[in-house]
């Protein structure tokens, strides 16, 4: 889901913390004031969290600051909101969505991490460190197998074993590019029955009451293509954005396009577009390209494969990735368990884990991989079963996370992430992780 302007929120500020981490409650090692980090709760002064965000993220306009209002309400309401008082001020806070995160064709649970910020004036004091820190040891104790976020500063996640992993990637379409969609390859012969021109009642308008329709459409594309990294909200924010009149939604058996307009009336933003057919696609493409006449340009959030490049007539789509986002492992075996692998991947590895902010990832471990699904389990003696000769690939929280997330072995060990194993394990590791993950949301 794509939020309006640019316009998601929350985001990520540059929290310049060098120093370690200061404790949850008392003296920090750098500061002689207390820090106190807890859940905020309706009693709070959210003018006093509102009055954060506008000195980290800029102006508020008076009709944002509803719509800020009732999301703060949304997020205390499930503890999902955190603050970092110094005596009685206010000086950091971070939230997180409920999301389920797609991995070869398989969900699991996701915290997507978002409105990162510390008051300027607290900077450089821990106060970052502190609140990341405190909020692992909640999204491990929710459950949560992994967690995603956006930096704009990398040292204090990677610090505390998060690892860059995928991308946001925006693509740049000439309005006119999208009239004429090339057709499927006459070389093929036949064309199949889901190629051609939909029917008009194929389509349908989305509001609020389809939100939970549109999750099911959308994970049931994502579980076709064996996407890795797109994710899905909450049905409550699904209906919430919805209901944004900015936002045309239409919806498919098989596809959901969700967009508006950019600023004007010469550019389009496309939020979603995401289609488990040609006849779909070349559908949802057409709503877009009935506002040719008028519309400039096209821009686009989409995955880096999608077919759009393969449908223009002329080399018109132009992708690039705008954001890169960061991955942390909460749960190694819940995280393995949960993900999709290829199915011809059949895979048996011995895997060293540290972590030291969450040891109950920690340990020696036997990785299995057969029939599409993982297993991670506990070495009982020194090494796994069959691996004598061989030492276990060790890796740290930022080497797993990138692991996971598809990085190449020989990336790992060229980056200092990765050790121990052989080319076999190397091979086998590379073959069952590989991944382009995206997400198409920015938060």
């Amino acid at each position: 889901m794509s939020w309006p302007g640019d316009g998601r929120p929350g985001g990520q500020v540059p929290v310049h913390e060098p120093g370690g981490p200061a404790p949850v409650s008392g003296q920090s090692d750098q500061s002689p004031s207390s820090l106190t980090i807890r859940a905020l709760h309706a009693g709070d002064d959210l003018d006093a969290e509102l009055d954060l965000r506008h000195r980290a993220f800029g102006p508020i306009n008076d009709g944002d600051r509803d719509l800020m209002l009732a999301e703060l309400r949304a997020w205390i309401a499930d503890s999902r909101l955190y603050g970092v008082w110094d005596g009685a001020n206010l000086v950091g806070a971070a939230m997180f969505h409920d999301l389920r995160q797609w991995w070869h064709g398989r969900t699991l649970p996701m915290a997507g991490v978002g409105g990162v910020k510390v008051a300027p004036e607290a900077r450089g004091r821990g106060v970052g460190k502190a609140l990341m820190t405190a909020l692992l040891g909640v999204l491990a104790e929710r459950s949560y197998p992994l967690a995603v976020l956006y930096p704009a500063t990398a040292h204090i996640y990677r610090s505390l074993g998060w690892e860059f992993a995928g991308g946001n990637y925006r693509a740049v379409v000439p309005g006119r590019s999208l009239v004429s969609l090339l057709p499927p390859d006459p070389a093929l012969g036949a064309a199949p029955a889901d190629s051609g021109p939909a029917e008009p009642s194929a389509l349908r308008r989305a509001g609020p009451a389809d939100a939970d329709e549109v999750i099911s459409v959308l994970g049931a594309v994502y579980a076709g293509g064996r996407d890795c990294g797109p994710c899905t909200f909450d049905a409550a924010s699904m209906r919430h954005w919805l209901a944004d009149p900015e936002i045309f939604g239409y919806l498919a058996a098989d596809g959901f396009l969700a967009y508006g307009w950019r600023g004007s009336d010469h550019e389009i933003m496309v939020h979603v577009l995401q289609a488990g057919s040609a006849r779909t696609a070349r559908a949802l493409w057409g709503i877009v390209a009935s506002h040719a006449t008028v519309t400039e340009t096209v821009h686009a959030c989409l995955g880096p494969d999608d077919p759009i490049s393969w449908l223009t007539r002329e080399p018109d789509v132009r992708l690039r990735q705008r954001h890169t986002w960061m991955l942390r492992v909460l749960d190694a075996k819940a995280a393995i368990a949960g993900r999709g692998f290829p199915a011809v991947a059949q895979i048996r590895v011995p895997l060293r884990l540290t972590d030291p902010q969450l040891p109950a990832n920690a340990g020696l471990h036997t990785l299995t991989v057969t029939g599409g699904q993982g297993y991670l389990f506990p070495a009982e003696t020194g090494r796994p079963s069959g691996s004598e000769s061989v030492p276990p690939v060790t890796l740290g929280p930022r080497g797993f996370a990138a692991l996971f997330a598809g990085v190449p072995l020989v990336t790992l060990r060229r980056a200092g992430l990765a050790l121990g194993g052989d080319s076999a394990a190397d091979a086998a590791l590379d073959c069952a992780f590989a991944a382009r993950p995206y997400l198409l949301d920015y938060f």
